[in-house]
């Protein structure tokens, strides 16, 4: 069986404007402490990991470039001991960098001890509206960064951008996208910019010191961004992701066709034979306790869960829900088990069926979230 690892690594230098994830800024001082403990899970999951055939590996946080780079070797030296892997050849491994917490010589390090995919958070190239969001980097910080990475050999690289930013024009958004297709990074994901509930953004926001674009406007900019990718020869296949042929994320890819992943680390989550489950949020608990012993169940799915959920994510991606790969793993053909659903979802013009795929029109693509609420 494949199984994706997921390592959460929380700290940051400063936590950014719009961000709710669990991370923290300025606590360096535990991160020796983290990883070790972080290995110690690994540990506690070694029948999992010697049971089944590692296909991602995933650090993401936080910032994990952030801390000390032998720390992350370490974490991978741990996996692949008890994984048995010699070569990284056919593992997508991939970390998340951003542009001023990252060195040349830490570039190297990742790439040599087996780190082949490299995901830098970007978000725009206009330094006045990466100052409104709260990011540390500027636009020539992300050259510098980038330029690293090809000059030691990254190969598959991803570069984060956002959309529905206060102040952000289509103008704007034409520039940054403009400016990263020039790079010819192999893979681009456009995310928009979602308010959180106790973030800095959401409070200037509230008091009028950040205004939004309306919903009209930031549908416009998604369509543009679609548009312009496709022409440059990104393949949109999946509703925030953008991909030089062949570069698709693996990682992510798992995760929409409902395939099993092990979070490691402070409130990561885990999927395992129908089980949601995540580690506590809390750093003092997590440092302090065996894993099993800080881990939440979310949700233990029966069969009719697992088929909804198939449903909702794999209209995630562009090319929609197999219909033949559904029959496959359940027996049965969707478009008689979701007969009800689907014919609502096609009378809206919402999604399409063809011969072997139910996949999102271009109205549905506008209101995902109405077509996921089917199989919620």
């Amino acid at each position: 069986m494949e199984l994706g690892i997921y390592i959460h690594i929380p700290f940051c230098v400063k936590k950014c404007d719009y961000c709710d994830f669990v991370s923290y800024s300025n606590k360096f001082d535990l991160q020796e402490e983290y990883v070790k403990k972080i290995i110690e899970e690994i540990e506690d999951n070694r029948i999992l990991i010697e049971e089944n055939n590692i296909n991602t590996i995933y650090i993401g946080g936080g910032t994990p470039s952030s801390i000390k780079p032998e720390l992350i070797r370490n974490i991978l030296d741990k996996i692949y001991k008890i994984a048995k892997i010699e070569s990284t050849e056919n593992i997508e491994i991939t970390i998340e960098v951003n542009p001023g917490t990252v060195t040349k010589n830490n570039l190297q390090m990742y790439k040599d001890c087996g780190i082949n995919r490299l995901s830098i958070g970007l978000q725009s190239t206009n330094n006045q509206i990466l100052k409104t969001i709260g990011r540390i980097h500027n636009y020539e910080q992300f050259l510098n960064t980038y330029n690293w990475a090809t000059e030691v050999g990254f190969e598959n690289i991803n570069v984060d951008l956002m959309l529905g930013l206060p102040g952000q024009t289509i103008s704007d958004l034409k520039e940054s996208l403009n400016n990263i297709i020039n790079l010819k990074p192999q893979h681009i994901s456009v995310y928009s910019l979602i308010i959180e509930e106790g973030t800095e953004i959401e409070g200037k926001i509230n008091k009028g010191i950040l205004k939004l674009p309306d919903e009209e406007a930031e549908r416009n900019q998604y369509r543009y961004v679609k548009d312009y990718l496709e022409l440059n020869l990104y393949k949109h296949y999946e509703i925030s992701n953008f991909a030089q042929k062949g570069y698709e994320s693996k990682h992510n890819m798992n995760c929409w066709e409902q395939k099993q992943y092990i979070g490691i680390g402070l409130a990561a989550h885990s999927y395992i034979n129908g089980c949601r489950y995540s580690n506590t949020n809390d750093m003092d608990l997590y440092l302090k306790n065996k894993s099993k012993d800080v881990k939440t169940i979310h949700e233990e799915q029966d069969i009719e869960d697992m088929k909804k959920e198939y449903m909702l994510l794999g209209l995630r991606k562009l090319e929609g829900v197999s219909i033949s790969k559904f029959k496959k793993k359940f027996g049965e053909n969707p478009i008689y088990l979701f007969r009800n659903e689907l014919q609502r979802l096609v009378e809206e013009n919402l999604i399409i069926i063809d011969l072997d795929n139910i996949r999102l029109t271009n109205k549905g693509l506008d209101l995902a979230n109405l077509v996921w609420e089917e199989f919620v």
